[in-house]
């Protein structure tokens, strides 16, 4: 499985990006995928997952800002995010588990992308 992550980039504080996640593989071999994200300085912090494709969470800190969803054939992965912070700053990394489940902790995850710059100022 590969993920390549694209749709980063510098905005102003309230404005939006749309980050794109292409994966590799079958839809089966990775039933969960999901966005972290990693500011300097700081761990790699569990941002949306959709658990089998259809059950999504969202961090406390972007719940009703930021929407995760599927492409119908389950091979890209969107995370919406719209009224950035510049608390939201940081590396956006694409994530996929061989298994189920939408585990908080990045060592629970198998397939990791190069991530994407972010940057809200």
């Amino acid at each position: 499985v590969q993920l390549v992550e694209s749709g980063g980039g510098s905005v102003q504080a309230g404005g939006s990006l749309r980050l794109s996640c292409a994966a590799s593989g079958s839809a089966s071999s990775r039933p969960s995928m999901g966005w972290f994200r990693q500011a300097p300085g700081k761990e790699r912090e569990w941002v949306s997952p959709i658990n089998g494709f259809d059950t999504v969470m969202y961090a406390d800190s972007v719940k009703g800002r930021f929407t995760i969803s599927v492409s119908s054939a389950k091979n890209t992965l969107y995370l919406q995010m719209n009224n950035l912070r510049p608390e939201d700053t940081g590396i956006y990394y694409c994530a996929a588990r061989r298994g189920l489940g939408a585990y908080p902790s990045p060592s629970e995850w198998d397939y990791w992308g190069q991530g994407t710059q972010v940057t809200v100022s």
